[in-house]
């Protein structure tokens, strides 16, 4: 008889029972002197009693501006030193740090403020193409006669005032080197007795996930929560007090507070942020000027690192481990990540904001194989399931839909009853949206999203299936393909398709090599070459837009 699709991790190694500022303590009296912290773009480095003094001073500086444990504080800003340090000052005074993701308009950015109720923004002054103080003199008019921390704005009444992180601070705004004088109005014991009141079980961080329709929706994550995920992913890695991790990834987004910053927290290693946004050359230079021994990115950062021709002037081998995640691997660009970049020990790893992230990760004994055609297997104190379309756990080797249940899960989105009853069922599963197939021995590929699986004719087609046949093909960099409407079939396939800076083919002859070893239901039928996808800016592939842009240029109508 075949086993359920369903798995419980390991659970040899307690959870942490604490909040973040106890596990902040805790590494900087273990590791003082260790390099904490290195800034790249910003020529900053702290070790950890440095940035223990950083973060102390700031966590003093909201408590003197009025912030109090359970109040909101957004912050809008790229990745920077400002960023770290303010993640680990609000969760040591139980504040809950907003993450507003930097490429968000004026229209996303008052959503977000006004849904969570922050009563402080912590914003930088430009970033890319965007003047953050420009839209913020728009967004708040009154900003400029307010006196910092007496802002009183109609369109977002919660809010009491902006701390800028540049130079010269807008009109009203309250300066990063003024909130830290500031700080000198409270105590280190007042700033120790706020801690010592706090509760890991309780909320400390909001994220908004991107959805293709609606408004976003703020998961509500706890210390307990993103603590442990960032201690269990780096117990996969095996990191310690020497390793030094480049985080390229975005701070806003899970994977860059979580797994990169929370991940170097619990183990004692160096953080260093190589650009404010990623930038391949400057991703390459950190690793090989600090010696990295461990890299984190998406697939389609791997693939810009690997397809720069300066790469040879870099020496990786330091490198040994790191995590690819946040969409789909593609088996080539792990290989060679593992061969050109000298990470042997490379993990995948999967999840969703929700879960912290991650619910799933492959581990340093597993095979190739295993961690190129997986997601691996259930994390620890964790519970996976595989279920068909009416809830029922499905046998191994059938696909149904990924359900995760443990300390990961979130604690609902903020101040959406609704949306969170939809989410996570009665018996607390978190429902991911996205298919998957569990084998034998528990581990897990994920074939797609319920939403991208395309139907063609009566056929239930899994893009990743084309995706990793594509790159196959010596002229194919990169892959995505999805589905649009078809009169005929229901669906037909579009690949987008960017090709290596020096290879080139035709799409006819990409077809007649797809008709000669696929079913001819899975060749797609229309094929764009492009120079990049439509990405988040924490680099995941937007196939919502892709259907958008193919359907629009092919004449098709949209679908919904």
């Amino acid at each position: 008889m075949n086993l359920p699709s369903y798995t419980c991790g390991a659970q040899d190694k307690p959870l942490l029972a604490m909040t973040i500022g106890e596990a902040f303590d805790r590494t900087v009296a273990r590791y003082p002197e260790r390099e904490a912290l290195v800034v790249h773009h910003q020529g900053l480095r702290y070790t950890w009693s440095e940035l223990a003094e950083a973060v102390d001073r700031c966590a003093r500086g909201l408590l003197a501006i009025g912030m109090r444990p359970g109040e909101r504080l957004g912050i809008w800003a790229p990745n920077c030193a400002e960023w770290c340090i303010a993640q680990f000052a609000s969760a040591k005074i139980g504040v809950i740090l907003v993450n507003i993701n930097p490429a968000y308009r004026l229209g996303e950015l008052e959503f977000a403020l006004k849904q969570s109720g922050c009563r402080w923004l912590i914003s930088a002054d430009t970033f890319k193409t965007s003047d953050y103080h420009a839209m913020l003199a728009e967004l708040l008019p009154e900003l400029a006669g307010a006196s910092p921390g007496a802002l009183q704005s109609p369109t977002l009444p919660k809010l009491r005032g902006v701390i800028s992180l540049g130079g010269q601070p807008g009109e009203g705004m309250l300066g990063w080197r003024r909130l830290q004088e500031l700080a000198e109005r409270v105590g280190p014991e007042q700033l120790r007795e706020c801690g010592r009141r706090l509760q890991f079980d309780e909320p400390i961080n909001i994220q908004y996930t991107s959805g293709t329709t609606g408004f976003p929706k703020g998961a509500t994550l706890s210390h307990y929560n993103i603590l442990n995920n960032g201690y269990l992913v780096g117990e996969s890695l095996g990191l310690t007090e020497r390793d030094r991790l480049v985080i390229p990834v975005p701070l806003y987004h899970c994977f860059g507070m979580v797994m990169g910053n929370l991940g170097c927290l619990t183990h004692g290693s160096t953080m260093i942020y190589p650009s404010a946004a990623f930038d391949p050359l400057a991703t390459l230079r950190a690793v090989a000027e600090e010696r990295a021994s461990a890299l984190y990115g998406v697939p389609t950062m791997f693939i810009a690192m690997l397809d720069r021709p300066e790469r040879a002037d870099f020496d990786l081998t330091s490198l040994r481990t790191g995590i690819m995640a946040g969409a789909t691997c593609p088996v080539e660009v792990m290989k060679r990540v593992i061969r050109e970049m000298h990470m042997a020990e490379v993990q995948i790893a999967y999840g969703m904001t929700e879960t912290s992230p991650v619910s799933t990760q492959t581990g340093p004994a597993d095979d190739l194989e295993r961690r190129v055609t997986t997601v691996g297997r259930t994390q620890p104190h964790l519970e996976s399931k595989i279920i068909d379309e009416q809830g029922r756990v499905v046998p191994r080797g059938q696909i149904g839909e990924l359900c995760t249940r443990g300390y990961s899960v979130m604690l609902g989105y903020w101040n959406n009853p609704e949306a969170s009853r939809e989410a996570i069922d009665g018996a607390r599963w978190m429902h991911s949206g996205d298919l998957a197939v569990m084998d034998e021995e528990g581990y897990i590929s994920i074939v797609g999203r319920n939403k991208d699986m395309i139907i063609r004719g009566g056929e239930n087609i899994y893009p990743r299936e084309i995706e990793e046949f594509l790159y196959s093909h010596p002229a194919v960099a990169d892959v995505q393909v999805v589905g649009v409407p078809d009169d005929k079939y229901g669906e037909e396939i579009v690949a987008w398709v960017r090709l290596h800076p020096d290879r080139a083919v035709e799409a006819e002859a990409l077809r007649a090599y797809c008709k000669e070893r696929l079913a001819h239901f899975k060749t797609p039928r229309h094929i764009k070459f492009v120079d990049d996808f439509p990405t988040t800016i924490s680099g995941k592939v937007q196939k919502f837009r892709m259907r958008e842009i193919s359907a629009a240029e092919l004449g098709l109508a949209p679908q919904h």
